[in-house]
């Protein structure tokens, strides 16, 4: 059984006038989140992202529908039922919500206090989790003393202070700066490999989901269009939304706008090379066209290192004798997928 099922869930809010019709935040949603995993869930703005999460640890319920949670069936359980749940399931928030009334110490210790730790607990694990992210330094810090990257960092350790299974990162990183992005993304896979906890990661980043999910499911309008390995989603996206969020990372090929000043700028006929198999790497490919003595030159694209696999979309201008380039042309499309750049 996986760690968090989700079975056809729905989720209706009243709409926003007396006769408004409801709103459909959910629609018929079915996911399965193994122990273990990071599950990205990507979207953007309005496709049900947030509703889902929250369904999750039952601060929201669903119209129809269930929700799973380590055996425990969430979406039906009363709120005193729900505390050992809750106790499991750690929270990482946008903003940070951190207590600006506690110091970094206060708002770790915060969890322990709620879950009933016996307070000869709190030393150690409080200590352990600052040491753990890197602000040990910090304890009696006020949260206003604090850059962007120190409060998620205690925002990361507040979240897993009852060593909890789940962890709920809610755009864990849309409020930091590129540098600061990748400091926490790298501290958040040290949380799942170190302590083997899942977590579930809301974002609009694409980017975000290439450097830290194992699986991505992507929704849009209410239900999930499309679910599966970071790499596969990456490498061949099916549906239309996929396909956006993919190429706001690598563009497939050359867009019409863009194709015109590079005809001014370079001769020859162009090709795109889609890489999608770790086993065919872009030097291959440039031998087979240097064994021919065809003459090639990088005009657009690029390639992205996801999981350990290259993908990526390269464009070339390729030049000589007509029939070597006919011939490097086929020999490259025998390697990979090779499109014609009209």
């Amino acid at each position: 059984m996986a760690l968090i099922e989700i079975r056809a869930v729905s989720r209706e809010f009243p709409g926003r006038g007396r006769k408004a019709p409801a709103i459909h935040a959910l629609d018929g949603v079915d996911l399965e989140i193994e122990s273990g995993e990071i599950v990205g869930i990507v979207g953007y703005s309005g496709a049900g992202k947030s509703t889902l999460l929250r369904l999750i640890n039952a601060l929201d319920r669903p119209t129809s529908g269930t929700v799973t949670v380590d055996g425990s069936v969430v979406s039906a359980l009363t709120e005193r039922q729900l505390l050992p749940v809750r106790a499991e399931i750690g929270m990482i928030f946008q903003q940070f919500n951190l207590l600006s009334s506690r110091t970094v110490w206060g708002n770790i210790a915060y969890p322990l206090q709620v879950a009933g730790v016996p307070k000869s607990e709190h030393q150690r694990r409080i200590s352990d989790l600052l040491h753990f992210v890197g602000l040990a330094d910090k304890a009696h810090a006020w949260p206003n003393e604090l850059s962007g990257g120190q409060k998620q960092r205690v925002g990361i350790a507040r979240a897993l202070a009852t060593n909890p299974k789940i962890l709920l990162a809610d755009e864990p990183t849309s409020a930091l700066d590129p540098q600061t992005t990748d400091e926490v993304l790298a501290l958040l896979r040290r949380v799942n490999e170190e302590f083997g906890i899942t977590i579930v990661l809301i974002t609009h980043e694409m980017e975000v989901v290439r450097t830290l999910a194992h699986r991505v499911a992507v929704m849009e309008k209410g239900r999930i269009v499309e679910t599966g390995p970071v790499f596969d989603l990456f490498a061949n996206p099916q549906h239309e939304a996929t396909r956006r969020f993919v190429s706001t990372l690598v563009e497939q090929g050359p867009p019409e706008r863009t194709r015109e000043r590079l005809r001014e700028r370079h001769e020859g006929r162009f090709v795109t090379l889609s890489l999608r198999d770790e086993s065919v790497t872009p030097s291959d490919v440039f031998a087979q066209l240097i064994d021919r003595g065809v003459r090639f030159e990088l005009i657009h694209g690029g390639v992205e290192d996801v999981n350990g696999r290259t993908f990526g979309h390269l464009t070339l201008a390729l030049t000589g004798d007509p029939a070597r380039v006919d011939e490097a042309i086929t020999a490259v499309s025998g390697m990979v997928e090779t499109t014609e750049v009209p």
